[in-house]
């Protein structure tokens, strides 16, 4: 399955629209996607100015439901054993290399004549930040397939963002023998499993394609590019390239997914060497835009399975995860588990910062508290909570986010996290004095006459 496979099932389930009105790539398409942000549909916008047969879409997976419908799961347990089965087969589900594949050659090298979106407005111009990086060591023939943000400088070049993680390490293998970086940028065209494990975090050597794969039953297929690396055989555009192993530049500021601007650095060039697109009109192109819940989702599900698999070690039964939208999808986060002692949410806290090391804050709740609402997990906060007895806090703490603009010391990611709020009940006491009200009524206030 491909995204249009995947974008005719949303449609069919009434769960993306089409938008038709004449709009620039350049901030308004942006503009329009992040007012349906939220639990909206997915947009397919039609008429993309000075860009003929092109759509742009955008809120692919901007909610869990689409995530797990791309999955074929149907609950959070479901996608988490899924998702960490995905890692651990990935070594037996190598994709299978093909030459059938949908797009061909462009004649020369010029990014310009690509509908890559413009966001905001300090950032420098276009950026790619749905596309799919895939990268090569030179020496050992490790690949890795992580999503970075790709900002055009040239008709052939890119500066790339590189967090120190597992391409950045490949980078810098190759950088020490004097070689350049062999890479393919694949956008568009993607199905949702492909973005949701290049947005994961394996183990070094664990190529994000093959966890792609199994998490598509064994139906993916690459084609292997001239410079010897993989890109999936039915994506909209694809890239040949190297990173330079000596050519930088400044790179932002950008948005990332905090909502604010991400410092500006000196970053690695790429050189695009060739283009191909998909033949089959219209080309379809994924705008994503930062700091929004597509973004969010992507970078933070995947740390869920991950805090679910850790809490799950040390707590007898974990409900859920969330790393929530106010916390931005990275930073904070709610676990509700159903605990057998007192001291169990204290054990699932320093688990879930050991999971995820970037989180600042954890709210541990009861299993009866809907960790998505809010107002809920602020209740149990109210009505649960002793700050005496189940507050804990972890000062100069290493393995914050590098993104976090009050960290102590940003470049280690030094900070200091607040893991402690236990807002589970006593075990020992009165449930009674801790249930929820419930009205027992079932009626549809739709159908009710409000004017």
């Amino acid at each position: 399955m491909d995204l249009r496979e995947f974008l005719s099932g949303l449609r069919s389930a009434g769960m993306l629209r089409f938008v038709n009105d004449e709009l620039d790539i350049n901030y308004e398409i942006p503009y329009v996607i992040t007012k349906f942000d939220k639990g909206g549909p997915t947009l397919e916008f039609t008429n993309v100015r000075g860009f003929r047969d092109t759509h742009v879409v955008g809120n692919i997976v901007n909610t869990r439901n689409k995530v797990y419908r791309a999955l074929g799961v149907k609950t959070d347990v479901e996608f988490y054993r899924r998702l960490l089965w995905a890692e651990e087969v990935a070594p037996s589900y190598r994709p299978g290399e093909t030459n059938n594949v949908v797009y061909d050659p462009l004649p020369s090298v010029d990014l310009t004549k690509l509908p890559i979106p413009r966001y905001f407005e300090l950032e420098p111009g276009p950026c790619l930040t749905s596309a799919v990086v895939v990268g090569m060591d030179t020496k050992e023939n490790v690949l890795n397939a992580s999503i970075h943000r790709l900002t055009p400088i040239g008709p052939d070049r890119f500066v790339i963002r590189l967090v120190p993680r597992h391409l950045y390490r490949i980078y810098m293998r190759n950088r020490e023998i004097g070689k350049d970086t062999p890479i393919s940028i694949s956008w568009g065209g993607l199905h949702p499993a492909i973005l949701v494990a290049a947005a994961s975090s394996p183990s070094f050597g664990t190529f994000e394609l093959n966890m792609a794969n199994a998490l598509l039953n064994g139906s993916l297929k690459v084609k292997s590019l001239d410079n010897g690396v993989p890109a999936p055989a039915h994506a909209e555009v694809v890239m040949e390239g190297y990173i330079s192993a000596r050519e930088t530049t400044k790179e932002g500021p950008c948005m990332d997914v905090l909502g604010t601007y991400d410092e500006v650095r000196e970053q690695p060039v790429v050189r695009i060497t060739r283009i191909y697109v998909r033949r089959d009109g219209p080309l379809i192109a994924q705008a994503l835009v930062a700091g929004y819940s597509e973004h969010k989702l992507l970078m933070g599900i995947e740390k869920e399975a991950k805090i679910w698999q850790f809490v799950s070690n040390v707590v007898p039964e974990v409900k859920s995860v969330r790393l929530t939208d106010g916390g931005c999808g990275w930073l904070h986060a709610v676990v509700a588990i159903r605990k057998q002692s007192d001291g169990d949410p204290k054990n699932a806290i320093m688990a879930a910062f050991a999971a995820h090391p970037s989180l600042k804050y954890v709210v541990v709740v009861d299993d009866d508290i809907n960790i998505d609402d809010p107002s809920e997990v602020e209740w149990a906060m109210a009505t649960r909570f002793r700050a005496d007895e189940d507050l804990v806090l972890i000062k100069y703490a290493r393995g914050g986010s590098t993104l976090d603009p009050v960290a102590i010391d940003p470049l280690q990611g030094i900070t200091t996290k607040m893991g402690g709020i236990d807002a589970t009940r006593p075990i020992s006491s009165d449930i009674s004095r801790f249930r929820k009200g419930v009205i027992p009524a079932s009626l549809d206030p739709d159908k009710l006459r409000i004017e």
